[in-house]
């Protein structure tokens, strides 16, 4: 590896873990903006994150796949299906967070690449491997537990985890880059969003311009909030393996979990306890099997790299044609 790829690949790392921290470390964000309701919160973070994004691709000159999703209505229709997916996932993992609930909101982003997996066969009909079912099957395990432990279903962790599976299934169909995707899906919302908080307002609801300044620029801030990570996201997607992008993103969870117990003192009984472990062995037993298959992946393209090079070291050269036909061929260009 050269000087300049390390470089590349160690920016990379460093965007990896940016993003992924901000995204871990936003339970803290969304309290400060009480007393601005989760409802109102998420308007004004598809409203912000909208300006934010065009501004930024306004700056980069980045709008020439506007035009060519605009004739394309498939991928329209799959835009909107993502922006009302997403919109249920900001939704219910803000509320989550200001009512107490940031422990149980850290599992849906953990049990999320088990629902990517199970998702991929129900829909994709993709086939799974050995450990990819065992893994499966330990969380369907783990969701029971803490069913019992909660006394009900986790149904927020099941609810981000859903929505935000098949987010990322519809945008893999789109095709489309992290910033332009967002842009695209925050146009969608915009609209509705903007004639909400005009609602909110004529009905004396709104806090935007009823609790300071200060309260104002946060509620701004969400735009920045959104598309920052986002930003460090795309960056670290092209200069490091998917392979560490997946190691990369427990991070954001791992993060939740402990703020949830040290920070925001959220109970955790022994049972939920032992849900958490069950799911944590099934993330490993995933993991365990992406490295393993990566590098058995890896091993058989450089054994079969060798064996080519091998074959043609030991392939007799080509012999010229003779005669007046090798003489035709010389002349030709």
């Amino acid at each position: 590896m050269t000087g300049e790829s390390k470089a590349e690949r160690r920016t990379g790392l460093l965007n990896g873990f940016a993003a992924y921290g901000m995204w871990g470390l936003v339970p803290l964000f969304w309290p400060l903006l009480k007393p601005a309701g989760a409802m109102e919160i998420l308007a004004h973070r598809m409203v912000w994150s909208l300006v934010f994004v065009a501004a930024a691709l306004v700056v980069a000159r980045r709008w020439a796949w506007a035009g060519q999703l605009l004739r394309q209505p498939r991928r329209l229709a799959l835009i909107a299906v993502a922006a009302a997916v997403i919109t249920v996932n900001w939704g219910v993992y803000i509320w989550a967070v200001n009512a107490g609930h940031v422990v149980e909101a850290s599992l849906g982003y953990f049990i999320n690449p088990l629902v990517t997996i199970a998702l991929g066969v129900l829909v994709l009909k993709e086939r799974l491997r050995p450990a990819q079912w065992a893994a499966v099957g330990i969380g369907g395990a783990a969701v029971l537990v803490l069913a019992v432990g909660y006394g009900q279903p986790p149904w927020i962790s099941l609810c981000l985890a859903f929505s935000f599976a098949a987010y990322g299934l519809v945008k893999k169909k789109v095709g489309l880059g992290g910033i332009e995707s967002l842009a695209a899906e925050t146009a969608i919302q915009f609209l509705p969003a903007l004639g909400y908080l005009v609602w909110l307002t004529a009905q004396g609801g709104s806090t935007f311009t009823t609790d300071g300044a200060g309260h104002s620029a946060l509620l701004v801030s969400t735009g920045v909030v959104t598309a920052i990570p986002l930003v460090c996201f795309g960056a670290a997607a092209i200069r490091v393996p998917l392979s560490t992008l997946g190691l990369l993103q427990y991070l954001a969870p791992v993060f939740q979990f402990v703020l949830g117990i040290l920070y925001f003192h959220e109970s955790m009984p022994l049972e939920r306890w032992a849900g958490f472990a069950l799911v944590w062995l099934a993330l490993t037993t995933l993991t365990w099997d992406a490295l393993h298959t990566a590098r058995r992946s890896a091993r058989a393209l450089t054994k079969a790299r060798v064996q080519k090079a091998a074959a043609d070291a030991v392939a007799p050269p080509a012999v010229a044609p003779a005669g007046p036909e090798a003489e035709a061929e010389a002349v030709l260009p």
